[in-house]
């Protein structure tokens, strides 16, 4: 798959919620997530598939209901892409809260070999 086409993949599969999905489909299995800063919850840095799907899952299970998922379609420049992101979640003993980010993507031989977001809800 070239870069658009994982790009446009990915942001259907995430319009859709199907965020597990996007990333065991187009992920490389050497993969890393870089968030601005690291939390209580959250590395800053997370390297490999397996261990972006287990933050996925426990990112998961803080959500007690998704009110909405919007994402931009992709801005793709070489092998790079970019979309950005908005989440409206009820968090598990935080109530109801808005994410904005800004999603960057590598590609590298047809898989996203990197994905970083610009900000994270202090959990």
């Amino acid at each position: 798959m070239t870069t658009k086409e994982i790009a446009e993949r990915l942001v259907a599969l995430c319009r859709a919620g199907n965020f597990e999905t996007a990333q065991r489909e187009l992920y490389a299995a050497d993969a890393v997530n870089i968030e601005p800063y690291a939390t209580a919850t959250f590395a800053k840095e997370t390297k490999g598939l397996s261990a972006i799907l287990e933050k996925g899952a426990r990112f998961g299970a803080m959500i007690e209901q998704v009110h909405g998922v919007s994402v931009s379609d992709p801005l793709v420049a070489g092998s790079a892409f970019a979309c950005a992101m908005q989440l409206e979640l009820t968090i598990k003993g935080h109530g109801r809260m808005t994410l904005n980010e800004l999603c960057i993507y590598e590609v590298k031989d047809g898989k996203v070999v990197s994905e970083q977001f610009t900000s994270r809800f202090p959990l």
